[in-house]
């Protein structure tokens, strides 16, 4: 049951390409949005699309690889941890940001291909 405590499960489309950062030390992070899509009818009967952006980040050989294989708008499942981090900006404001870090992903589509890749810790 303690992975139950903090498990984030999505399945979204990439709002932009990933973003891959590389530091140093060798270690490398990947940052990218995730849009959410739910549809529901509203008093009128009319349907509607509501959505919501996540961030998400991967660190390491994982990184890499969602970096290679993705591209904006490809659909993606994701399983990760919400985390939470501050930041003070250039004017001293303080700046909140969720996350979710990811521990596993699978490629559903791979726009105009065709069929579908498992991506698990960069295999």
């Amino acid at each position: 049951m303690n992975t139950l405590k903090n498990s984030v499960q999505l399945i979204g489309n990439l709002g932009k390409d990933v973003e891959l950062v590389k530091f140093e030390n060798g270690n490398q992070l990947a940052k990218m949005s995730l849009a959410t899509n739910e549809y529901y009818r509203n008093k009128e009967g009319e349907k509607v699309e509501e959505t919501q952006w996540h961030n998400i980040v991967a660190w390491g050989k994982k990184a890499e690889v969602m970096a290679k294989l993705l591209k904006k708008g490809s659909e993606i499942a994701i399983q990760g941890k919400l985390t939470h981090r501050t930041f003070e900006d250039k004017e001293g404001m303080t700046k909140y940001f969720t996350e979710v870090v990811v521990h596993d992903f699978l490629k559903i589509t791979n726009l105009g291909e065709g069929d579908e890749s498992k991506n698990k810790d960069g295999e």
